[in-house]
Protein backbone atom coordinates (compact mmCIF):
# COMPACT_ATOMS: atom_id res chain seq x y z
CA UNK A 1 0.00 0.00 0.00
CA UNK A 2 1.19 3.14 -1.00
CA UNK A 3 1.62 5.76 1.61
CA UNK A 4 -1.48 8.15 2.08
CA UNK A 5 -2.23 11.52 3.62
CA UNK A 6 -4.26 14.53 3.33
CA UNK A 7 -4.79 17.93 4.99
CA UNK A 8 -6.60 18.57 7.65
CA UNK A 9 -7.46 21.98 9.19
CA UNK A 10 -4.32 23.28 7.44
CA UNK A 11 -2.26 20.12 8.98
CA UNK A 12 -0.67 17.04 7.32
CA UNK A 13 -2.38 13.79 8.53
CA UNK A 14 -1.52 10.32 8.07
CA UNK A 15 -4.23 7.98 6.57
CA UNK A 16 -2.02 4.98 7.45
CA UNK A 17 -4.43 2.31 9.19
CA UNK A 18 -7.71 3.26 7.44
CA UNK A 19 -9.99 0.61 5.99
CA UNK A 20 -11.62 0.09 2.62
CA UNK A 21 -14.83 0.95 4.55
CA UNK A 22 -13.57 3.47 7.21
CA UNK A 23 -15.61 6.10 6.87
CA UNK A 24 -14.40 9.86 6.70
CA UNK A 25 -16.24 10.61 10.18
CA UNK A 26 -14.94 7.94 12.11
CA UNK A 27 -11.12 8.13 10.76
CA UNK A 28 -11.60 12.19 11.84
CA UNK A 29 -13.36 11.38 15.12
CA UNK A 30 -10.19 8.75 15.69
CA UNK A 31 -8.16 11.40 15.38
CA UNK A 32 -9.81 13.40 18.36
CA UNK A 33 -11.75 16.06 15.56
CA UNK A 34 -15.14 15.20 17.52
CA UNK A 35 -16.98 17.95 16.51
CA UNK A 36 -18.23 16.29 13.65
CA UNK A 37 -20.65 13.85 15.04
CA UNK A 38 -22.93 10.54 14.41
CA UNK A 39 -26.12 11.22 14.35
CA UNK A 40 -28.35 9.07 11.61
CA UNK A 41 -25.08 7.46 9.56
CA UNK A 42 -26.84 8.11 6.49
CA UNK A 43 -26.71 11.58 5.21
CA UNK A 44 -29.34 13.15 6.40
CA UNK A 45 -29.02 14.68 9.98
CA UNK A 46 -25.80 17.00 9.06
CA UNK A 47 -23.89 16.21 12.07
CA UNK A 48 -20.99 14.67 10.21
CA UNK A 49 -20.68 17.79 7.92
CA UNK A 50 -17.45 18.93 6.84
CA UNK A 51 -15.86 20.99 4.18
CA UNK A 52 -13.36 19.95 1.22
CA UNK A 53 -11.75 21.69 -1.18
CA UNK A 54 -13.06 21.21 -4.47
CA UNK A 55 -12.62 22.85 -8.27
CA UNK A 56 -14.56 25.65 -8.94
CA UNK A 57 -14.25 25.09 -12.41
CA UNK A 58 -12.56 28.36 -12.86
CA UNK A 59 -9.03 27.41 -11.85
CA UNK A 60 -9.71 28.28 -7.76
CA UNK A 61 -11.39 26.67 -4.85
CA UNK A 62 -14.70 26.06 -3.72
CA UNK A 63 -14.86 25.09 -0.55
CA UNK A 64 -17.44 22.50 -0.49
CA UNK A 65 -20.22 21.21 2.21
CA UNK A 66 -20.08 17.04 2.61
CA UNK A 67 -21.30 14.48 4.78
CA UNK A 68 -18.39 13.03 6.50
CA UNK A 69 -20.61 9.65 7.43
CA UNK A 70 -20.67 8.86 3.81
CA UNK A 71 -17.70 9.02 2.34
CA UNK A 72 -14.86 6.09 2.35
CA UNK A 73 -11.45 8.07 4.16
CA UNK A 74 -9.07 6.53 1.18
CA UNK A 75 -11.07 9.30 -1.02
CA UNK A 76 -9.20 12.06 1.28
CA UNK A 77 -6.08 10.97 -0.36
CA UNK A 78 -4.12 14.12 -1.42
CA UNK A 79 -6.96 16.38 -0.68
CA UNK A 80 -7.78 18.97 2.19
CA UNK A 81 -10.60 19.47 4.67
CA UNK A 82 -11.57 21.84 7.28
CA UNK A 83 -13.93 20.41 10.32
CA UNK A 84 -15.40 23.06 12.82
CA UNK A 85 -12.27 23.26 14.67
CA UNK A 86 -10.40 24.12 11.50
CA UNK A 87 -12.36 27.41 11.64
CA UNK A 88 -10.97 28.58 14.88
CA UNK A 89 -7.83 30.10 13.48
CA UNK A 90 -5.23 32.10 16.16
CA UNK A 91 -7.75 31.64 19.10
CA UNK A 92 -10.34 33.87 17.52
CA UNK A 93 -13.99 32.44 16.73
CA UNK A 94 -14.56 32.27 12.56
CA UNK A 95 -17.49 34.64 11.62
CA UNK A 96 -19.89 31.72 11.99
CA UNK A 97 -18.87 30.67 15.07
CA UNK A 98 -19.25 33.80 16.55
CA UNK A 99 -23.00 34.66 15.35
CA UNK A 100 -24.19 31.77 16.07
CA UNK A 101 -23.16 32.09 19.70
CA UNK A 102 -24.46 35.63 20.11
CA UNK A 103 -27.80 34.57 18.52
CA UNK A 104 -28.21 31.73 20.19
CA UNK A 105 -28.11 29.20 17.52
CA UNK A 106 -27.10 26.59 19.86
CA UNK A 107 -28.45 24.93 22.50
CA UNK A 108 -27.70 21.20 22.78
CA UNK A 109 -24.75 21.72 20.61
CA UNK A 110 -24.81 17.94 19.25
CA UNK A 111 -26.07 19.69 15.37
CA UNK A 112 -23.87 23.13 15.77
CA UNK A 113 -20.05 21.75 14.23
CA UNK A 114 -22.10 20.43 11.05
CA UNK A 115 -24.48 23.60 10.83
CA UNK A 116 -21.34 25.85 11.16
CA UNK A 117 -19.22 24.02 8.18
CA UNK A 118 -22.69 24.06 6.27
CA UNK A 119 -22.58 27.64 6.65
CA UNK A 120 -19.20 28.34 6.36
CA UNK A 121 -19.25 26.76 2.90
CA UNK A 122 -22.37 29.24 1.97
CA UNK A 123 -19.76 32.20 4.33
CA UNK A 124 -17.16 31.48 1.13
CA UNK A 125 -19.61 31.10 -1.82
CA UNK A 126 -18.34 33.38 -4.55
CA UNK A 127 -21.06 35.92 -5.31
CA UNK A 128 -22.84 35.27 -2.18
CA UNK A 129 -21.80 38.39 -0.17
CA UNK A 130 -22.75 40.62 -3.36
CA UNK A 131 -26.20 40.07 -2.71
CA UNK A 132 -26.36 35.94 -4.27
CA UNK A 133 -26.86 35.26 -8.23
CA UNK A 134 -30.63 35.19 -7.48
CA UNK A 135 -33.29 35.46 -5.07
CA UNK A 136 -31.32 37.84 -2.54
CA UNK A 137 -33.81 38.91 0.01
CA UNK A 138 -36.60 36.60 -0.34
CA UNK A 139 -38.03 33.97 1.84
CA UNK A 140 -35.16 31.09 0.87
CA UNK A 141 -32.29 33.93 0.93
CA UNK A 142 -30.94 36.65 3.46
CA UNK A 143 -30.42 40.23 2.56
CA UNK A 144 -27.03 39.29 2.85
CA UNK A 145 -27.32 36.76 -0.40
CA UNK A 146 -27.06 33.56 2.23
CA UNK A 147 -28.91 30.59 0.36
CA UNK A 148 -30.78 28.38 2.87
CA UNK A 149 -30.78 25.86 1.01
CA UNK A 150 -26.90 25.38 2.15
CA UNK A 151 -28.46 24.24 5.65
CA UNK A 152 -31.14 21.89 4.42
CA UNK A 153 -28.82 19.08 4.72
CA UNK A 154 -28.71 20.19 9.06
CA UNK A 155 -31.45 19.20 11.21
CA UNK A 156 -31.95 20.77 14.76
CA UNK A 157 -34.04 19.55 17.37
CA UNK A 158 -33.68 22.61 19.92
CA UNK A 159 -33.33 26.02 18.47
CA UNK A 160 -36.42 26.02 16.50
CA UNK A 161 -34.10 27.39 13.08
CA UNK A 162 -34.99 30.90 13.34
CA UNK A 163 -31.66 32.39 16.00
CA UNK A 164 -29.97 29.90 13.07
CA UNK A 165 -31.54 31.55 10.47
CA UNK A 166 -30.20 34.93 12.23
CA UNK A 167 -27.18 34.16 12.27
CA UNK A 168 -26.63 33.30 8.90
CA UNK A 169 -28.04 36.16 7.33
CA UNK A 170 -25.99 38.41 9.97
CA UNK A 171 -23.10 37.07 8.03
CA UNK A 172 -20.57 39.47 5.96
CA UNK A 173 -18.16 39.18 3.92
CA UNK A 174 -14.70 37.13 4.83
CA UNK A 175 -11.77 39.66 5.89
CA UNK A 176 -9.17 40.55 3.82
CA UNK A 177 -6.78 38.57 6.10
CA UNK A 178 -9.10 35.40 5.92
CA UNK A 179 -7.05 32.54 5.39
CA UNK A 180 -9.74 30.15 3.85
CA UNK A 181 -10.99 32.90 1.62
CA UNK A 182 -7.34 33.73 0.50
CA UNK A 183 -7.10 29.63 -0.22
CA UNK A 184 -9.83 29.83 -2.17
CA UNK A 185 -8.23 32.08 -4.88
CA UNK A 186 -5.43 28.92 -5.37
CA UNK A 187 -6.37 25.74 -7.57
CA UNK A 188 -8.10 22.73 -5.24
CA UNK A 189 -5.43 19.55 -4.95
CA UNK A 190 -5.75 17.29 -7.96
CA UNK A 191 -7.03 13.84 -7.36
CA UNK A 192 -4.42 11.54 -6.90
CA UNK A 193 -3.98 7.45 -7.25
CA UNK A 194 -4.89 5.40 -4.20
CA UNK A 195 -4.84 1.75 -4.05
CA UNK A 196 -5.58 0.70 -0.33
CA UNK A 197 -5.75 -3.47 0.65
CA UNK A 198 -7.07 -4.67 3.47
CA UNK A 199 -8.63 -7.97 5.22
CA UNK A 200 -12.23 -6.23 5.03
CA UNK A 201 -11.56 -5.44 0.81
CA UNK A 202 -10.06 -3.30 -1.78
CA UNK A 203 -10.22 0.42 -2.69
CA UNK A 204 -8.48 1.94 -5.98
CA UNK A 205 -8.50 5.46 -7.20
CA UNK A 206 -7.77 4.95 -10.75
CA UNK A 207 -5.12 6.76 -12.46
CA UNK A 208 -7.43 7.62 -15.60
CA UNK A 209 -10.26 6.25 -17.25
CA UNK A 210 -8.80 4.13 -19.42
CA UNK A 211 -7.10 2.25 -16.28
CA UNK A 212 -10.38 1.99 -14.59
CA UNK A 213 -12.26 0.72 -17.38
CA UNK A 214 -9.70 -1.67 -17.33
CA UNK A 215 -10.16 -2.54 -13.91
CA UNK A 216 -13.91 -3.52 -14.66
CA UNK A 217 -12.76 -5.86 -17.17
CA UNK A 218 -10.38 -7.59 -14.94
CA UNK A 219 -12.62 -7.40 -11.83
CA UNK A 220 -16.45 -8.14 -12.02
CA UNK A 221 -16.48 -7.51 -7.89
CA UNK A 222 -15.97 -4.51 -8.04
CA UNK A 223 -18.52 -1.70 -6.94
CA UNK A 224 -18.30 1.70 -8.54
CA UNK A 225 -18.59 5.20 -6.05
CA UNK A 226 -18.21 8.74 -6.27
CA UNK A 227 -20.18 10.71 -3.64
CA UNK A 228 -21.01 7.20 -1.49
CA UNK A 229 -24.51 8.74 -0.58
CA UNK A 230 -25.94 5.80 -1.47
CA UNK A 231 -23.28 2.98 -0.77
CA UNK A 232 -22.31 4.98 2.30
CA UNK A 233 -25.31 4.44 3.75
CA UNK A 234 -25.24 0.61 3.32
CA UNK A 235 -21.79 0.21 4.27
CA UNK A 236 -23.10 1.99 8.03
CA UNK A 237 -26.35 0.80 8.70
CA UNK A 238 -26.14 -2.84 7.13
CA UNK A 239 -22.43 -3.08 7.57
CA UNK A 240 -22.16 -4.21 3.92
CA UNK A 241 -18.53 -4.87 2.43
CA UNK A 242 -17.64 -5.45 -0.99
CA UNK A 243 -13.80 -7.06 -2.34
CA UNK A 244 -13.35 -3.94 -4.46
CA UNK A 245 -14.54 -0.42 -3.97
CA UNK A 246 -13.29 1.74 -7.57
CA UNK A 247 -13.94 5.71 -7.20
CA UNK A 248 -14.55 7.52 -10.26
CA UNK A 249 -15.66 11.30 -9.24
CA UNK A 250 -12.98 12.79 -10.13
CA UNK A 251 -12.19 11.33 -13.34
CA UNK A 252 -11.95 13.83 -16.20
CA UNK A 253 -13.73 11.88 -19.00
CA UNK A 254 -16.95 11.55 -16.74
CA UNK A 255 -16.85 14.95 -15.85
CA UNK A 256 -17.48 17.33 -18.63
CA UNK A 257 -20.32 19.59 -19.83
CA UNK A 258 -20.77 19.98 -23.16
CA UNK A 259 -23.86 22.01 -25.51
CA UNK A 260 -24.19 21.28 -29.08
CA UNK A 261 -27.43 22.40 -31.14
CA UNK A 262 -28.57 18.50 -31.07
CA UNK A 263 -27.56 18.00 -27.34
CA UNK A 264 -26.73 18.74 -23.67
CA UNK A 265 -24.70 16.01 -22.59
CA UNK A 266 -23.84 15.82 -18.91
CA UNK A 267 -20.97 13.92 -16.95
CA UNK A 268 -21.90 11.05 -15.11
CA UNK A 269 -19.59 12.06 -12.13
CA UNK A 270 -20.82 15.59 -11.98
CA UNK A 271 -22.36 16.43 -8.75
CA UNK A 272 -25.42 17.29 -8.87
CA UNK A 273 -24.58 20.69 -7.14
CA UNK A 274 -21.85 21.18 -9.90
CA UNK A 275 -24.68 20.46 -13.19
CA UNK A 276 -26.92 23.29 -11.25
CA UNK A 277 -24.43 25.62 -11.53
CA UNK A 278 -22.97 24.52 -14.86
CA UNK A 279 -26.25 24.67 -16.23
CA UNK A 280 -27.38 27.73 -14.99
CA UNK A 281 -31.38 27.28 -14.91
CA UNK A 282 -30.89 26.75 -19.16
CA UNK A 283 -32.71 22.95 -18.76
CA UNK A 284 -35.69 24.79 -16.76
CA UNK A 285 -37.59 20.87 -15.79
CA UNK A 286 -33.57 19.90 -14.24
CA UNK A 287 -33.50 23.49 -12.36
CA UNK A 288 -36.64 22.70 -11.34
CA UNK A 289 -36.05 19.26 -9.69
CA UNK A 290 -32.54 19.59 -8.42
CA UNK A 291 -33.58 22.17 -5.63
CA UNK A 292 -35.81 19.14 -3.87
CA UNK A 293 -33.36 16.50 -4.33
CA UNK A 294 -32.58 15.49 -0.81
CA UNK A 295 -30.37 18.53 0.51
CA UNK A 296 -27.17 20.38 -0.31
CA UNK A 297 -25.03 18.23 1.94
CA UNK A 298 -25.97 15.21 -0.54
CA UNK A 299 -26.13 17.13 -4.09
CA UNK A 300 -22.37 18.63 -2.82
CA UNK A 301 -21.31 14.68 -3.07
CA UNK A 302 -24.19 12.86 -5.08
CA UNK A 303 -23.38 12.46 -8.47
CA UNK A 304 -26.18 11.95 -11.55
CA UNK A 305 -24.54 8.91 -13.03
CA UNK A 306 -24.40 7.22 -9.48
CA UNK A 307 -28.00 8.22 -8.97
CA UNK A 308 -29.12 6.15 -12.29
CA UNK A 309 -26.40 3.56 -11.36
CA UNK A 310 -28.24 2.47 -8.54
CA UNK A 311 -31.52 1.25 -10.30
CA UNK A 312 -33.36 2.98 -7.31
CA UNK A 313 -36.95 3.25 -8.39
CA UNK A 314 -37.59 5.84 -6.05
CA UNK A 315 -34.39 8.14 -7.34
CA UNK A 316 -35.41 12.10 -8.05
CA UNK A 317 -33.28 12.25 -11.09
CA UNK A 318 -34.73 9.51 -13.30
CA UNK A 319 -38.23 11.19 -13.80
CA UNK A 320 -37.25 14.30 -15.23
CA UNK A 321 -34.23 12.35 -17.22
CA UNK A 322 -37.30 10.29 -18.44
CA UNK A 323 -39.63 13.28 -19.36
CA UNK A 324 -36.42 14.69 -21.11
CA UNK A 325 -36.23 11.57 -23.38
CA UNK A 326 -32.60 11.20 -22.02
CA UNK A 327 -29.85 8.93 -23.28
CA UNK A 328 -27.36 7.26 -21.42
CA UNK A 329 -23.57 6.59 -22.68
CA UNK A 330 -22.09 3.36 -21.54
CA UNK A 331 -18.32 3.22 -21.38
CA UNK A 332 -16.39 -0.48 -21.38
CA UNK A 333 -12.78 -1.05 -22.62
CA UNK A 334 -14.46 -2.73 -25.77
CA UNK A 335 -15.91 1.15 -26.45
CA UNK A 336 -19.16 3.17 -26.21
CA UNK A 337 -22.75 2.39 -26.58
CA UNK A 338 -25.84 4.08 -26.17
CA UNK A 339 -29.63 3.16 -24.66
CA UNK A 340 -32.62 5.59 -23.96
CA UNK A 341 -33.01 5.76 -19.78
CA UNK A 342 -36.60 4.45 -21.40
CA UNK A 343 -35.03 0.88 -21.99
CA UNK A 344 -31.98 0.92 -19.38
CA UNK A 345 -33.65 -0.44 -16.31
CA UNK A 346 -35.37 -3.97 -16.18
CA UNK A 347 -36.67 -4.60 -12.97
CA UNK A 348 -35.58 -3.67 -8.91
CA UNK A 349 -32.60 -2.12 -8.81
CA UNK A 350 -31.68 -4.16 -12.49
CA UNK A 351 -30.56 -2.53 -15.46
CA UNK A 352 -28.72 -3.63 -18.90
CA UNK A 353 -25.58 -2.40 -18.08
CA UNK A 354 -22.89 -5.02 -17.74
CA UNK A 355 -20.37 -5.24 -15.30
CA UNK A 356 -17.53 -4.50 -16.92
CA UNK A 357 -19.28 -0.89 -18.14
CA UNK A 358 -20.08 2.65 -16.28
CA UNK A 359 -22.34 5.30 -17.23
CA UNK A 360 -19.93 7.81 -19.15
CA UNK A 361 -22.81 10.55 -19.48
CA UNK A 362 -26.44 11.52 -19.99
CA UNK A 363 -27.11 12.76 -23.23
CA UNK A 364 -30.31 15.32 -23.51
CA UNK A 365 -32.04 15.61 -26.88
CA UNK A 366 -32.81 19.39 -27.72
CA UNK A 367 -35.12 21.14 -29.06
CA UNK A 368 -36.29 21.05 -25.03
CA UNK A 369 -40.51 21.18 -24.55
CA UNK A 370 -41.87 24.58 -23.94
CA UNK A 371 -44.20 22.94 -20.55
CA UNK A 372 -41.96 21.08 -17.71
CA UNK A 373 -42.99 20.62 -14.70
CA UNK A 374 -41.08 18.56 -11.68
CA UNK A 375 -43.85 17.57 -9.25
CA UNK A 376 -42.18 15.67 -5.80
CA UNK A 377 -45.04 14.34 -3.24
CA UNK A 378 -42.80 13.71 -0.05
CA UNK A 379 -43.64 14.22 3.95
CA UNK A 380 -40.95 17.24 4.07
CA UNK A 381 -40.44 19.70 0.84
CA UNK A 382 -36.39 19.29 1.49
CA UNK A 383 -34.22 16.40 2.44
CA UNK A 384 -36.51 13.66 1.67
CA UNK A 385 -37.34 10.74 -0.04
CA UNK A 386 -40.24 10.81 -2.91
CA UNK A 387 -42.81 9.07 -1.64
CA UNK A 388 -44.20 9.84 -5.83
CA UNK A 389 -42.21 11.94 -8.26
CA UNK A 390 -43.48 13.34 -11.68
CA UNK A 391 -41.47 14.84 -14.64
CA UNK A 392 -43.64 16.67 -17.43
CA UNK A 393 -42.12 17.36 -20.72
CA UNK A 394 -45.07 18.93 -23.10
CA UNK A 395 -45.08 20.98 -25.88
CA UNK A 396 -48.35 22.47 -26.90
CA UNK A 397 -48.76 24.57 -29.89
CA UNK A 398 -51.76 25.99 -31.33
CA UNK A 399 -53.89 25.03 -28.23
CA UNK A 400 -53.31 21.27 -28.37
CA UNK A 401 -50.59 19.13 -27.15
CA UNK A 402 -48.34 17.83 -29.69
CA UNK A 403 -45.80 15.72 -28.02
CA UNK A 404 -46.02 14.44 -24.37
CA UNK A 405 -43.27 12.59 -22.38
CA UNK A 406 -43.64 11.48 -18.37
CA UNK A 407 -41.58 9.93 -16.18
CA UNK A 408 -42.87 8.29 -13.03
CA UNK A 409 -41.06 7.39 -9.88
CA UNK A 410 -42.29 5.86 -6.76
CA UNK A 411 -45.24 3.42 -8.42
CA UNK A 412 -43.26 0.76 -9.83
CA UNK A 413 -40.15 -1.38 -9.40
CA UNK A 414 -38.64 0.67 -12.07
CA UNK A 415 -39.14 4.67 -12.86
CA UNK A 416 -41.19 4.46 -15.94
CA UNK A 417 -42.36 6.48 -18.61
CA UNK A 418 -46.67 6.98 -18.26
CA UNK A 419 -47.38 5.96 -21.82
CA UNK A 420 -50.90 5.64 -21.69
CA UNK A 421 -51.06 9.03 -20.29
CA UNK A 422 -48.85 10.36 -23.05
CA UNK A 423 -51.23 8.63 -25.62
CA UNK A 424 -54.04 10.03 -23.99
CA UNK A 425 -52.74 13.49 -24.33
CA UNK A 426 -51.05 13.38 -27.66
CA UNK A 427 -53.08 15.59 -30.70
CA UNK A 428 -55.66 16.87 -28.34
CA UNK A 429 -56.73 20.03 -27.55
CA UNK A 430 -55.16 21.29 -24.02
CA UNK A 431 -58.17 21.57 -22.28
CA UNK A 432 -59.47 21.06 -18.87
CA UNK A 433 -61.89 18.32 -20.42
CA UNK A 434 -58.78 16.40 -22.23
CA UNK A 435 -56.54 16.86 -18.85
CA UNK A 436 -59.27 15.44 -16.48
CA UNK A 437 -59.83 12.74 -18.81
CA UNK A 438 -55.88 11.96 -19.00
CA UNK A 439 -55.72 12.31 -15.27
CA UNK A 440 -58.02 8.95 -15.03
CA UNK A 441 -55.66 7.22 -16.94
CA UNK A 442 -52.61 8.56 -14.80
CA UNK A 443 -53.62 7.69 -11.90
CA UNK A 444 -53.89 3.73 -13.28
CA UNK A 445 -49.95 4.18 -14.22
CA UNK A 446 -47.84 1.99 -12.49
CA UNK A 447 -48.03 -0.98 -9.91
CA UNK A 448 -48.01 1.24 -6.59
CA UNK A 449 -47.44 -0.59 -3.58
CA UNK A 450 -47.80 0.32 0.49
CA UNK A 451 -44.56 1.45 2.38
CA UNK A 452 -44.34 3.24 5.33
CA UNK A 453 -44.13 6.50 3.13
CA UNK A 454 -47.28 5.80 1.30
CA UNK A 455 -50.38 3.65 0.66
CA UNK A 456 -50.77 2.73 -3.14
CA UNK A 457 -54.14 4.05 -2.89
CA UNK A 458 -52.49 7.75 -2.11
CA UNK A 459 -49.90 6.98 -4.83
CA UNK A 460 -52.67 6.66 -7.25
CA UNK A 461 -54.47 9.92 -5.87
CA UNK A 462 -50.88 12.10 -6.21
CA UNK A 463 -50.58 10.55 -10.05
CA UNK A 464 -54.20 11.29 -11.08
CA UNK A 465 -53.66 14.84 -9.31
CA UNK A 466 -50.26 15.64 -10.64
CA UNK A 467 -51.76 16.27 -14.64
CA UNK A 468 -54.53 18.30 -13.43
CA UNK A 469 -52.05 20.96 -11.17
CA UNK A 470 -50.01 20.82 -14.26
CA UNK A 471 -52.50 22.27 -16.17
CA UNK A 472 -53.91 24.96 -13.29
CA UNK A 473 -50.21 25.89 -12.87
CA UNK A 474 -49.92 26.64 -16.36
CA UNK A 475 -53.21 28.43 -16.77
CA UNK A 476 -52.36 30.69 -13.85
CA UNK A 477 -49.31 31.50 -15.36
CA UNK A 478 -50.87 32.37 -18.54
CA UNK A 479 -53.32 35.03 -16.61
CA UNK A 480 -50.22 36.75 -15.02
CA UNK A 481 -48.12 37.34 -18.48
CA UNK A 482 -51.36 38.49 -19.81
Amino acid sequence: MDSMQATVNGQDADLSGVTSHTNALDWLRARGLTGCKEGCAEGECGACAVMVARPDGSGGTLWTSINACLIPAATLDGQEVVTSEGLDRDGRLHPVQAEMAQRGGSQCGYCTPGFVCSMAAEFYRPGRAEGGDRGAGDHEHGPNGFDLHALSGNLCRCTGYRPIRDAAYALGSPADDDALAARAAAPAPAPVATRLAGPDGEFVRPTSFSACLDLLAERDDALLVAGSTDWGVDANLKATRVPLLVAVDRLDDLRQVEETDEAWTLGAALTLSEIERALGGRIPLLAQMLPQFASRLIRNGATIGGNLGTGSPIGDTPPALLALEAVLVLASRDGEREVPLAEYFTGYRTHVRRKDELIKAIRIPKPLAGTTAFHKIAKRRFDDISSVAVGFALDIDGGVVRRARIGLGGVAATPIRAYDTERALEGRSWTRETVVGAARVMAAEGTPMDDHRASSRYRAAMLGTALRKLYADAASAEEESA
